[in-house]
């Protein structure tokens, strides 16, 4: 929805990207790894791994960064990683979802609580803020790849639930257990495309003026700069005008 999309528009403007290129490889490392140690090493036989190296090479990540992240899930000594998922309130009541993968959950959970205490959040039970979300696959592909009604056909007999479109690209959401199938059928149509996850979408909104969005973004910022922090989602909505003024 609007938070997600214009959130990711916000990294891309102020070359958030750029500037946490390293950690970001790091991440989409750890969840390659991860990936491969819940199941079969083969990306073809393990849809999330398949997934994973898909984002990953979508983000310019290297093969061999890829290949290493693959060998280092199965080591005997590698790191156990646990997913946890942290739940919370932001500026203005918005909510906030932080997906974390661990070796130390209370090292993580400690670091956490404290970025929420202060970045002017609270950091709530599981539960407190997820039923405000619904766990989606978002396919993302580029404007130029076609025109809404052929991408739109293409998504309908691929399976897939819903399709945005814009001026920026299109977006194509389906059910969470559904994600390999729609991206696979969406590829043979469609050729590659930019982004292949799953999600938490927003159901609700929390309007935001310009104070709570520098407020949120500086708690967003601290969160993903925590190497556990895997992702952050919200669901803030904000005018043309407050995100002119970002």
């Amino acid at each position: 929805m609007a938070g997600h999309s214009k959130w990711a528009n916000i990294q891309h403007r102020k070359g958030r990207q750029d500037k946490l290129r390293s950690k970001l490889f790091s991440k989409l490392a750890k969840e390659i790894t991860v990936a491969a140690k819940m199941g079969d090493p083969d990306p073809d036989k393990n849809p999330r791994l398949r997934m994973a190296v898909k984002e990953a090479k979508s983000n310019s990540v290297p093969k061999d960064v890829i290949d290493r992240a693959i060998k280092k899930s199965q080591a005997s000594d590698g790191d156990d990683y646990e997913e946890i998922r942290y739940e919370g309130y932001g500026p203005n009541g918005v909510a906030v979802i932080v997906e974390a993968m661990t070796d130390n959950r209370n090292r993580t959970a400690s670091t956490v609580r404290s970025t929420f205490t202060k970045c002017g959040g609270n950091l709530g039970e599981t539960g407190s803020v997820g039923f405000m979300f619904d766990r989606k696959g978002e396919v993302t592909y580029g404007a130029t790849v076609a025109d809404a009604d052929t991408v739109m056909m293409a998504a309908i007999e691929a399976g897939a639930e819903d399709v945005e479109s814009s001026e920026e690209g299109h977006v194509v959401w389906c059910a969470d257990t559904d994600l390999n199938d729609v991206a696979t059928a969406l590829e043979a149509e469609l050729g590659d495309s930019e982004s292949t996850k799953l999600v938490w979408r927003p159901t609700v909104t929390t309007e935001m003026d310009l104070e709570a969005m520098e407020k949120l973004m500086r708690l967003i910022d601290a969160l993903e700069d925590d190497d556990d922090v895997q992702r952050v989602t919200t669901n803030f909505e904000a005018s043309d005008e407050v995100m002119g003024q970002l």
